[in-house]
């Protein structure tokens, strides 16, 4: 009796209102926002839009496909001025790559090396690592870009009287002359070899883990994979004949003919990144090796493990948890920081598009190929670390 007027009673209920459940009521907040976000955008762009057409302002990217007509200091591709502002922009865009690239990895290695020397026993050490960071972190990276490149182009002599450290290589206020091997077909095959071998230690690394889960047997890794990375592209360069050659740049006139030259503006700009955002990363480093217990380090002491194995193998492993979200930060703003090269004369990206713009008028399609640029460099840089990330993360039984 009590049941079936329960349920006649649930059958009577009135549905609650949707504004009254928390779900529903989160939905349409949601969509009144973007409604609201899309409304703004829409009235920003017709407005602008109307006003660039009253006052006879082109718009759109068909600009992209005519002459840019100026020249390019560096490229890693072959470039000319009767070439288009699009392959002018790629040129830009690769320079930008270039620096980053060369920037984050050695940023990652002197900041690291720098992390741990800050936490190091001895106190020269110690107080020296922590001298850097503090002196290099108080100095905007813009002042350090400027002091570099005056040391260049203000202290450093001309290719005459250049300083010669080792043979082939000059340094003066040209920039950094070096010889580089001269092409050969046989380096295809050597770069095929190094390949192979990349692949090689990558099959080694997830068999010898599979073999140390099953047995508990460890396998020499390190040292097979690199007799794998070294021995492979020497074998097959040794089975092609050795070829090897130099192209030794020499004087020529005013300057420097064969080999490559690093440019003081690239110079400048990498110096000055790699110096400011180091002192960062050593910070990060730090951090995350002091976040790790010292009862870790204790626990593999007392297995008779050295210092450095301690933290090779215990220590680093532990503290990449805590390190790799701010490290990617700080590569981040390594990148977008490289847009200040526009200050030194280096044609990054940022340089080359405000070239573009001033020639031809079109400012907003110039300011938003930047910030796509931009925004595809630190989500594609944001992407890997998070991969990364998701690959190191301890994994608890």
């Amino acid at each position: 009796m009590n049941t079936s007027r329960t349920d006649a009673a649930a059958l009577h209920e009135k549905p609650e209102p949707f504004w009254l459940d928390p779900k529903k009521r989160a939905v349409l907040f949601q969509i009144l926002v973007l409604g609201v976000v899309g409304l703004i955008a829409w009235y920003l762009i017709s407005n602008t839009v109307a006003n660039l057409q009253r006052q006879k302002i082109a718009t759109g990217f068909d600009f992209l496909g005519k002459e840019a007509a100026f020249e390019i200091g560096e490229s890693l591709i072959a470039y000319d001025a009767s070439n288009t502002y699009a392959r002018a922009l790629v040129v830009g865009a690769l320079n930008t790559v270039k620096v980053s690239f060369i920037g984050i990895v050695i940023t990652v290695i002197l900041g690291t090396f720098i992390g741990i020397a800050r936490l190091s026993s001895n106190w020269l050490i110690s107080r020296l690592a922590a001298a850097y960071i503090e002196f290099m972190q108080d100095i905007p990276v813009l002042i350090q870009l400027f002091f570099w490149y005056a040391i260049f182009y203000e202290t450093l002599p001309s290719p005459r009287q250049a300083l010669n450290p080792m043979h082939g290589v000059f340094l003066c206020n040209r920039g950094l002359i070096m010889p580089v091997p001269e092409f050969h077909p046989a380096y295809r095959y050597v770069f095929l070899a190094f390949v192979a071998a990349c692949f090689l230690v990558w099959g080694l690394r997830r068999w010898a883990r599979k073999r140390q889960d099953e047995t508990g047997k460890t396998f020499p890794v390190f040292r097979v994979s690199l007799g794998l990375l070294v021995g492979l592209p020497l074998a097959v360069w040794m089975a092609l004949g050795s070829p090897f050659s130099l192209n030794v740049p020499e004087l020529r006139g005013f300057n420097f003919r064969g080999g490559t030259t690093l440019s003081p503006e690239f110079m400048a700009l990498l110096l000055g990144l790699i110096l400011y955002t180091a002192a960062f990363v050593a910070e990060v480093v730090r951090a995350g090796i002091q976040s790790v217990s010292k009862g870790q380090r204790e626990a593999a002491m007392s297995l008779g493990l050295r210092p450095a194995q301690v933290l090779r193998l215990v220590i680093l492993p532990q503290a990449l948890r805590v390190i790799i979200p701010p490290l990617t930060s700080q590569m981040l703003n390594l990148t977008k920081n490289s847009s200040l090269a526009v200050a030194i004369g280096y044609p990054d990206f940022v340089s080359v598009a405000n070239t573009t713009i001033n020639q031809t008028g079109q400012s907003i399609e110039g300011v938003a190929l930047i910030m796509v640029v931009y925004l595809f460099f630190s989500l594609s840089t944001s992407a890997f670390m998070n991969w990364y990330n998701k690959k190191v993360k301890l994994v608890e039984r």
